[in-house]
């Protein structure tokens, strides 16, 4: 008896051993275990892609709703901006229209009140200079009423 023929008798037997505990069967089933838990993370995989893309979806939706509610945010600001600017040009245009009709008013009063002063300074020194001149001439005693009276006329019609 060679050593192969020894070989094929513990082959033989190990086959034995082997289909008597069944094990083709434990593979087998281990096997079909393994294929259902890989199927079924396989499925569980297959929900989470698409849980994900329902989440990257919404997520890329309110994105763009944040960035144009953003925009809108912006135009809003620029708009209040513009028109506050607006608004505060027009006030300092009406505070230096107020400002300059006050100067030419109070301008036009000093005017005004320096002409009277000088026109009333002009007709004392006149009736003055009238009076002294017509009494000069008339130095005597019943030309003195009429002079009075002159003066008195002079400086009604003057002021």
């Amino acid at each position: 008896m060679t050593n192969s023929f020894w070989a094929f008798v513990g082959l033989v037997i190990f086959f034995a051993i082997v289909f008597y505990i069944k094990a083709p069967s434990k593979v087998g089933k281990n096997l079909d275990e393994r294929a259902a838990r890989i199927r079924k993370e396989i499925e569980e995989a297959r929900e989470l892609k698409e849980e994900a893309k329902q989440q990257l979806a919404e997520y890329q939706r309110r994105r763009r709703e944040a960035e144009q509610e953003a925009k809108d945010i912006v135009a809003a600001a620029k708009r209040e901006a513009e028109a506050m600017l607006k608004d505060a040009r027009r006030r300092n245009e009406e505070y230096v229209e107020r400002r300059t009709a006050m100067a030419e008013a109070k301008i036009a009063q000093a005017e005004s009140d320096a002409i009277a002063e000088v026109r009333a300074s002009a007709v004392n020194i006149a009736v003055e200079a009238s009076a002294k001149i017509i009494a000069d001439r008339n130095s005597g005693g019943s030309s003195g009423s009429f002079i009075d009276q002159s003066i008195k006329e002079v400086q009604k019609r003057l002021n």
